[in-house]
C-alpha cells in the first residue's frame, strides 16, 4: 500500500482510490487556512481520507465525519483513521444545519460517454459533459446542512468554467472569493469560498 506525508498527516492509499494530487494539497492548505478549531466539518467525497487527516493533524478539536460512495475508499479512510460513512453526496445525511464547514473536491474533469473509465475510480474524475454534473447537485442540497453563517470550501478546475460555478453559488445564497490557486500543467486548480448569507 502506497502513502504520502504532508504537513503532519501519514495517509495511505490503495488501488481504486484516488491518489492524493496537486487538487488534494490545495484544499488541505485551504482548510488549515479557513477551518476554526473547535468546529464542526463534514468532508463529502473524502477518497482516500487525505484532506480530512489533514485537518485533524492541523486543528485543534474539531468534530469531523466524512463521506464517500466508493467502497474502497471507505476501506481506505477508515485505515486512515478518518470517520467515514457510506453515501452519495448528501444521501446518508439529514438535512440539519449541522456543520460549521463543509468541503468537496468533486469529481470536475468534463467527461464523454467514450471517456469513461471502468470501476470506481470514474466516480473520482467524471464531472459529466461540462464537469458540473456532480457540482450542482452538490450546491443544490449543501445550505441545509449548513449552520448558519456557515462555509463551504470547493475545489473547481478552469477545465469546469468557475466564473459558472460561482454564479451556481451565489444562486444558492453564497458569497463566494477564490482563496487559493495552483497552475497545472493543463489546468488550473483554485479554491471557492463560499459564505452564506445571514
Amino acid at each position: 500500500m502506497a502513502y504520502v506525508v504532508y504537513k503532519g498527516a501519514t495517509v495511505y492509499f490503495s488501488e481504486n482510490v484516488y491518489e492524493p494530487a496537486e487538487d488534494s494539497f490545495l484544499l488541505a492548505d485551504a482548510c488549515i487556512d479557513y477551518i476554526r478549531d473547535n468546529s464542526r466539518v463534514l468532508e463529502i467525497g473524502t477518497g482516500s481520507g487525505f484532506v480530512s487527516a489533514v485537518i485533524r493533524a492541523n486543528k485543534k478539536n474539531v468534530d469531523l465525519i466524512a463521506s464517500d460512495l466508493n467502497p474502497h475508499a471507505l476501506n481506505c479512510a477508515k485505515n486512515n483513521n478518518v470517520e467515514v460513512i457510506r453515501s452519495d453526496l448528501f444521501g446518508g445525511f439529514k438535512p440539519a444545519h449541522q456543520f460549521d464547514t463543509i468541503v468537496f473536491n468533486p469529481p470536475y474533469l468534463p467527461t464523454g460517454d467514450d471517456e469513461r473509465l471502468q470501476g470506481w475510480i470514474n466516480f473520482a474524475f467524471d464531472g459529466g459533459e461540462d464537469g458540473r454534473d456532480t457540482i450542482r447537485r452538490f450546491l443544490s442540497e449543501v445550505n441545509q446542512y449548513l449552520k448558519p453563517n456557515g462555509n463551504m470550501l470547493l475545489l473547481v478546475s478552469s477545465l469546469t468554467n468557475p466564473k459558472e460555478v460561482i454564479r451556481l453559488m451565489n444562486n444558492e445564497d453564497f458569497n463566494v472569493s477564490t482563496i487559493c490557486e495552483d497552475s497545472c500543467f493543463f489546468e488550473k486548480l483554485m479554491v471557492l469560498h463560499g459564505k452564506l448569507d445571514s
